[in-house]
């Protein structure tokens, strides 16, 4: 991808610390139309940069720029073009798949008529058609994320946040999702991406950045991430071990774990 293409996230220098510093002067961009995987061991500062993006947990210090916008100075405006998707689905129990999508649609004020299309085009493409009508609080972990995923897209946003967007989808469930998600990538819309599963973002990704203890370590096309790691044709499994080393297990250090990214959301 032309390094000119215009930039739909650009992070600066951003800083996040709780008892220990979780992201410690993060930069990194992701150009439009282009899906950019972020990798990391557990407790590596993923979560906790996504959801500073997504303008759900304050930054310490730096920036970030979401399509030319200030999402600090100026957040509304940023969530306008950005979807937020967390590895958690958050649906309403009491709602049928689309009642969700109209809901989600009055609250970025689309006109009805555009909005039962988008909602009609979201429920086909995830599979979600022939339970429209039944209410989310029946659904498996998988539906329920396919559901929060088509509320996300509804309103057609430049940017899609994802954070482990595959966890609890079946084999085919997943095709679905994977197929969406290139689909808006070919149409121009940017996608950054947390996954553990190394396979999708060596697949999906046209560029990879690898943190680990917060600080980005490594960037590129898997190619040039071969180059990095000496690994020629070795897997991305593989050329990720060998780039986190130790930390690739039990290497969260207190502050970076998980458990207190879960805590400020």
């Amino acid at each position: 991808m032309p390094s000119a293409s215009p930039v739909a996230l650009d992070i600066l220098n951003l800083h996040k610390r709780f008892s220990e510093p979780a992201v410690n002067d993060l930069s990194l961009t992701v150009r439009a139309g282009e899906f950019y995987a972020l990798l990391g061991p557990n407790g590596a500062g993923k979560t906790t940069t996504l959801r500073m993006v997504a303008g759900l947990l304050e930054a310490d210090a730096g920036a970030v720029r979401i399509c030319g916008i200030d999402a600090f100075a100026d957040p509304i405006a940023a969530k306008q073009v950005l979807a937020w998707v967390p590895d958690e689905p958050m649906v309403y129990d009491k709602l049928t798949p689309l009642e969700y999508l109209e809901f989600v649609a009055g609250l970025w004020s689309m006109e009805p008529d555009h909005a039962r299309f988008r909602a009609d085009t979201l429920l086909e493409s995830f599979g979600l058609a022939p339970h429209s009508n039944e209410r989310c609080g029946g659904f498996s972990k998988g539906m329920r994320q396919k559901v929060a995923l088509a509320g996300a897209l509804i309103h057609e946003p430049r940017l899609i946040i994802l954070d482990e967007p595959l966890t609890g989808l079946d084999a085919g469930s997943a095709r679905q999702v994977k197929k969406v998600l290139s689909g808006l990538v070919e149409q121009g819309v940017s996608i950054i991406m947390t996954t553990h599963i190394l396979e999708v973002a060596e697949r999906m990704a046209d560029r990879i950045g690898i943190i680990a203890r917060g600080k980005l370590v490594a960037e590129g096309t898997l190619e040039e991430l071969r180059e990095r790691a000496s690994a020629d044709g070795n897997s991305l499994e593989d050329i990720f071990l060998e780039i986190v080393g130790g930390d690739s297990e039990g290497g969260a250090q207190p502050g970076e774990a998980d458990h207190l990214e879960e805590k400020v959301a």
